[in-house]
């Protein structure tokens, strides 16, 4: 029950009534827990599409019982966490906007001198090149060299992965 009381609080009532109502309408049989089936089919009323092995990550997360099944504490718990996930990845969306200067849907050396300049951090031409090859490096993108450093655009998975440590070694 304290379980249940601490993550509640984290959440909004309007949240914490649709994720109750969700979990309720999913638990076909009231036994007060869902499986890995049901669950998906609440992430998908709630508007989200995760693969089975997403969902089966998912449950491994919060499964404290290790019964394979959630029941809504542990329900509650994945919700308050998918809902900040969310809310991080707006905050790179938005980020990303405010540095793409001309919305190109890319990040030029000139976007990131001028935004950084901005922070109060001076960056020379030759650290934000490198800045924005390790982030095409660390997504999967050529690394190495550039011969004009306006040719060098960053798009937004390339920043996302930067941003969240994705694909670091």
């Amino acid at each position: 029950l304290y379980s249940i009381m601490s993550t509640a609080e984290q959440l909004s009532e309007e949240e914490l009534a649709l994720y109750k109502a969700a979990f309720g309408i999913f638990d076909r049989d009231s036994d007060g827990s869902i499986t890995a089936a049901e669950l998906g089919s609440v992430m998908r009323s709630l508007g989200r599409h995760p693969s089975d092995a997403e969902i089966k990550e998912m449950i491994n997360e919060v499964d404290e019982d290790d019964n394979g099944s959630v029941d809504l504490s542990e329900f509650l718990t994945l919700m308050l966490r998918k809902t900040s996930d969310a809310d991080a990845e707006e905050e790179i969306r938005e980020t990303f906007r405010v540095f793409d200067r001309d919305e190109d849907g890319y990040l030029s050396v000139k976007e990131l001198r001028h935004v950084m300049s901005c922070l109060g951090e001076e960056v020379s031409e030759v650290e934000a090149v490198k800045m924005l090859l390790t982030a095409k490096a660390k997504n999967g993108g050529e690394s190495g060299s550039v011969s004009n450093s306006e040719e060098l655009l960053v798009s937004f998975d390339e920043f996302r992965a930067l941003a969240t440590g994705q694909n670091w070694p």
